[in-house]
């Protein structure tokens, strides 16, 4: 299975996420519910780097990726950023709708910020 952590904080903003595991639901190079889970993933990490600029502290082997969102950045690019790891969250629960025995979304929120 598929294990998804997104951190967020107090204000409910995405800091991190991460990924583990492998979904197990066809063989390898054919597994749409991994391809689709990294598909979004990556392509959000590719979305933040071109659309804003920034570079998240990124993670990745085999079966496992993890991405911290920069602190300090300014506010209209966090803005930014935020949306876009937003929708990453909302393709990531659509899949997670779909094909839940082989994908798990678990939200943390800090305590403090």
């Amino acid at each position: 299975m598929i294990q998804i952590t997104i951190n967020r904080t107090k204000s409910e903003f995405i800091q991190s996420f991460e990924i583990s595991g492998h979904a197990f639901f066809a063989n390898r190079g054919k597994d749409i519910v991994c391809a689709g889970v990294s598909a979004v993933s990556i392509g959000a990490i590719n979305a933040v780097h071109a659309l804003t600029g920034v570079t998240p502290e990124i993670e990745h082997e085999s079966g496992f990726l993890r991405c911290v969102v920069p602190e300090n950045l300014p506010q209209d690019i966090y803005e930014k950023v935020q949306l876009l790891l937003e929708g990453m969250a909302v393709s990531l629960r659509t899949i997670e709708e779909e094909y839940g025995k082989h994908i798990k979304i678990t939200f943390k929120k800090q305590e403090v910020e």
